[in-house]
Order: structure tokens, then C-alpha cells, then sequence
């Protein structure tokens, strides 16, 4: 499965992605595509079989989608309170 990982901030993509790295899955930073938003513009695509490497996700993601071949499909979308 492919992923793809928003963030608030270009720092929180450093983190996550060395965190990918980490665990075996294969990882690269990237420009967010136009069909998804983010505050930072970076956005991590990863490839694995769970869409959360480490067992949970950090405060600093926006959002994680599933890339689908008709486009997306949102995995995790935090909250705003």
C-alpha cells in the first residue's frame, strides 16, 4: 500500500519520515499534491502494509491518506478542538 503523510510543520516530515526509515519501510519527502492540502507544503509518501509505522501518530500530522486508483482515501485527519 502506498501512503502519503501531511504535516504542520517541515520538522514534524523530518521526524516521521527517519521513523518510516526506522521500521523498514521505504520512504521519500515530497511537495504535497494539489488534491491534498497542508500547512507546510512537504508531505512523506511511505509503502507498507499498516498506515501507522511506530503505533501511533504524532501531534505533528495533519493527515494521512491511502493512494487509491481513483485518488485518495483518508486513513487519519486529526481534529481541530
Amino acid at each position: 500500500m502506498v501512503y502519503i503523510a501531511t504535516f504542520y510543520s517541515h520538522f514534524g516530515a523530518v521526524r516521521f519520515k527517519k521513523i518510516c526509515e526506522g521500521v523498514g519501510m521505504k520512504a521519500r519527502m515530497m511537495p504535497v499534491p494539489r488534491d491534498l492540502s497542508s500547512s507546510c507544503g512537504t508531505c512523506v509518501r511511505y509503502e507498507g502494509e499498516e498506515p501507522c509505522p511506530g503505533g501511533a501518530y504524532s501531534e505533528e500530522i495533519e493527515q494521512v491518506v491511502e493512494k487509491t486508483d481513483s485518488g485518495y482515501r483518508v486513513i487519519y485527519q486529526i481534529r481541530d478542538i
